[in-house]
């Protein structure tokens, strides 16, 4: 009896700590978010953009931890968004020459892919495109978690 009574009490704690663990990868890039840029900076930006997109949650590989929805906008200095990312650690925006939306697509085309800059918002986002980069070469915008290799959401904007 004491042994199935230790044995339930081990099993309880390590349920106890793996649930805590679990909240605290998905809390933890929510706390320390910075606040996301206001609609007006995200609209003045975008009114200067050469090219738009929108971002769904019905792409193949997007769920219920892993999704984008609003418009993405695309110039040659700034990449804007209006919307809702679900969050998480470390996303980054890549442009690409194809459609994406699996992960296994976006590990095939990486090499032909460039990296933007840093996702650090989940609602609306601006990120700077490299002066050295056209964004005109490419016709997709992804957002990638490159923690877990994990897709989160793409648009083709041209």
């Amino acid at each position: 009896m004491k042994t199935r009574h230790t044995l339930l009490l081990m099993f309880s704690h390590a349920f106890a700590i793996f649930i805590g663990f679990a909240v605290g990868i998905y809390a933890l890039p929510i706390l320390i978010a910075p606040p996301g840029p206001s609609i007006d900076d995200v609209s003045a930006t975008a009114a200067n953009s050469t090219y738009n997109g929108e971002f769904r949650k019905d792409l193949k590989d997007s769920d219920t931890f892993h999704w984008g929805e609003g418009t993405v906008s695309i110039g040659p200095n700034m990449v804007s968004f209006a919307g809702e990312l679900a969050p998480g650690p470390d996303y980054k925006l890549y442009f690409s020459p194809e459609f994406v939306e699996t992960e296994s697509d976006f590990n095939r085309l990486k090499p032909q892919m460039v990296q933007v800059g840093d996702v650090k918002t989940f609602d609306n986002f601006l990120v700077n495109v490299p002066t050295n980069l056209d964004p005109s070469q490419y016709n997709t915008v992804i957002v990638w978690c490159e923690s877990f290799g994990e897709f989160i959401t793409s648009a083709r904007y041209k």
